[in-house]
């Protein structure tokens, strides 16, 4: 099925809050996460590159928790935007930070094929989200996450 949002929820992170080394559009040196919305569930493809090695043949696990940290963030902002009735791009997108951040190493993930990431929202409130994240390399699970987003206060200069 085709995501329902033709642009990533990254895409429309005011500028402030777009330099995260993980999703920040304006982060020339970062991994630049893309969060897509299908349905309820973000969707996003990684392909690890030559310096995410860990162990040799394999992706390096620092590298998975920030995908699942960053992937897991914009899902709750994707959400809250369908939430809120509003499509991602109409509004400069809502910013949430990680209060709590569970990654359960499942399998080792193989250096190679591309990162198939899949998050929903299983729990929601006004000031946070709870996100579940799984990560697949040729279609077998080998990281799950757990992530609690807060939405970032007015004090920190977010909506």
């Amino acid at each position: 099925m085709p995501p329902t949002a033709p642009h990533a929820i990254q895409d429309f992170y005011p500028d402030g809050f777009a330099t995260c080394y993980g999703c920040g559009r304006l982060n020339a040196h970062g991994l630049h996460v893309r969060t897509l919305l299908d349905g309820e569930l973000g969707i996003a493809e990684f392909t690890p590159r030559a310096e995410h090695t860990g162990v040799a043949g394999f992706v390096y696990g620092g590298l998975l928790a920030s995908l699942i940290d960053c992937h897991a963030i914009g899902t709750a902002a994707a959400i809250a935007e369908q939430a809120e009735g509003r499509a991602i791009g109409d509004a400069p997108a809502p910013r949430y930070v990680t209060a709590s951040l569970q990654v359960d190493f499942v399998k080792p993930t193989p250096h190679g094929p591309p990162l198939a990431l899949r998050a929903r929202v299983v729990e929601t409130t006004a000031r946070k989200s709870i996100v579940e994240v799984s990560i697949t390399a040729d279609d077998l699970e080998t990281v799950r996450g757990r992530v609690v987003a807060v939405r970032i206060p007015a004090s920190m200069g977010g909506g």
